[in-house]
């Protein structure tokens, strides 16, 4: 276990004193020497901690769901990860309460996008002639995000290619918090199947384009907000909301 990972075990389950919390950096396989400084460091990476006088918290652990910012993310890449290839597009929307509050949408330049790609996407290279650098987009991204809670749809391909991409650029990692549409939807969404564009019919949302980044985060906002809808009145706080969704049995209709 990862000290990061330590920290976030112990800040699940109380707050740490200050003492306990540098304890841990103290003891880690830390990027800084200095205890600031990786403290700094894990901050600008996206975990939400909150710092009282005495005491260190996880904010998603006492943050009410209608009060909490959702960051609905969707990329479209040239290939399965950012070592063989690169994101050409994306696009993320912030919800909170159910209103969205901003959104994000960029394509990417880009040497080549194997032909599949293009017909998958609609996306050609002569869309990304004028599009801005993956360097300079990565770094919008990463202020717009902040440390909002990262969703998406099937959360360990894009989290994990957009936290590998930072890493290639020298941009830290994702620490955000995380959550899986598909997972909640299995725990409150009755359906054959639960990709994106079945639960797009099933659901009857009116968003025109497919595999195209903005519009299918669009597409997850909606597959989003219906699951929060249908939540059991115990699913109350954030981490709740991500526990639920790592925990929910499948209402998978069998045929």
């Amino acid at each position: 276990m990862n000290y990061i990972d330590k920290l976030v075990s112990q800040l699940l389950k109380k707050p740490l004193s200050i003492e306990e919390f540098n304890q841990i950096l103290e003891n880690g396989d830390t990027f800084f020497n200095n205890v600031d400084l990786e403290k700094e460091l894990i901050i600008s990476n996206g975990l939400p901690l909150f710092f009282g006088k005495n005491d260190v918290f996880l904010k998603t652990t006492n943050t009410n769901i209608k009060d909490q910012v959702f960051c609905i993310v969707d990329i479209e890449t040239n290939a399965g990860n950012a070592k063989d290839g690169q994101i050409i597009e994306i696009g993320a929307i912030k919800l909170k309460n159910g209103k969205v509050l901003e959104s994000y949408q960029s394509l990417v330049t880009a040497k080549s996008i194997p032909l599949k790609v293009q017909e998958i996407t609609g996306i050609t290279p002569d869309m990304l002639i004028n599009a801005p650098s993956l360097k300079d987009v990565l770094e919008e991204f990463k202020i717009f995000l902040e440390d909002d809670v990262f969703v998406a749809h099937n959360i360990d391909f894009d989290y994990k290619f957009i936290s590998d991409s930072f890493k290639k650029y020298d941009l830290g990692k994702l620490l955000n918090r995380k959550l899986c549409t598909i997972q909640l939807a299995k725990g409150t969404i009755e359906s054959k199947r639960y990709g994106l564009s079945y639960l797009k019919d099933t659901l009857n949302i009116d968003v025109q384009n497919h595999h195209r980044a903005y519009d299918d985060a669009l597409t997850t906002v909606e597959v989003f907000k219906k699951s929060l809808d249908k939540l059991t009145t115990d699913v109350i706080n954030t981490e709740d909301l991500i526990k639920f969704s790592r925990t929910a049995q499948s209402k998978e209709i069998k045929c």
